[in-house]
């Protein structure tokens, strides 16, 4: 595999941090971020086949496998929606090489089951047989979606839009690739497997991950869930300054915690 096929914008001094987007985007989603974390190596992924990145045959594993030959050995990785489940994965798969996990508006399992809370299956049904027909709009009209509820919802599409649109359009595959995974991708049964300091953000007005799956993710020692009233898919958009303040010093506990534990002090 080509070592440089995916983009990685590196920013920053200080300790690694890995940020992955979601489906549709790239990583000029998390412009709002960027000056409010100066103090890190901040690592802005994109996905493979969106953004500048190349595409990459196969699932979510061989995603995994790509983006993990080009980041660092150890970091804190943060992942928004379907980014949230690629991290997730990561901190499952690679526990000594993920010291901190970020979840943002995600989820262990997308799509609703019997006994879970989710996505309706038709909905994605449609996205996928619309991404063949109009991959613009098809992209539009999830951008829509992922506002919907938000009070600020016209200036968060518009947002998402202009940062979207700053980078080359996605690969048609890609998507296609990404709507899978959200749709089959099932990490329930591995998430109690983590250990590592986790905090889950989570917007009461989502309409792609319900507040139900709050209250089903399971209490894990180093767990936290962060839920804001207001907000949407897009919290660090729709409310940046909340989001900023919370996930800073969630942070600065975590790599607090990771210093301690790599001295032998925790």
């Amino acid at each position: 595999m080509n070592q440089n096929q995916l983009h990685i914008e590196s920013i920053g001094q200080g300790p690694d941090l890995v940020i992955l987007h979601g489906w549709g985007v790239n990583s000029a989603v998390f412009s709002p971020l960027k000056d409010a974390l100066a103090e890190y190596r901040v690592h802005y992924v994109d996905l493979p086949g969106f953004g500048y990145s190349q595409a990459v045959e196969g699932g979510i594993q061989d995603w995994l496998a790509a983006i993990m030959q080009q980041v660092p050995d150890t970091a804190i990785w943060t992942g928004w929606s379907l980014g949230g489940l690629v991290a997730t994965l990561a901190a499952i798969q690679y526990p000594e090489r993920v010291s901190a996990l970020c979840t943002i508006a995600s989820s262990p399992c997308f799509m609703a089951r019997e006994d879970w809370p989710g996505i309706p299956p038709e909905v994605l049904g449609q996205f996928a047989s619309q991404l063949t027909q109009d991959l613009d709009k098809t992209v539009e009209r999830f951008l829509a979606i992922q506002a919907m509820g938000s009070q600020t919802a016209k200036a968060d599409i518009k947002q998402l839009r202009e940062l979207v649109l700053a980078r080359p359009q996605a690969h048609q595959g890609a998507l296609a690739q990404g709507l899978d995974m959200l749709e089959t991708v099932d990490l329930r049964a591995e998430i109690a497997a983590i250990k590592q300091p986790w905090l889950r953000v989570w917007g009461r007005l989502d309409g792609l991950v319900p507040r139900r799956v709050v209250n089903a993710m399971p209490q894990l020692e180093h767990s936290q869930d962060l839920l804001l009233l207001k907000a949407s898919h897009a919290p660090f958009i729709s409310h940046s300054a909340v989001f900023i303040e919370a996930y800073l010093l969630w942070l600065n506990t975590a790599r607090l915690n990771t210093q301690a534990n790599s001295t032998g002090l925790g």
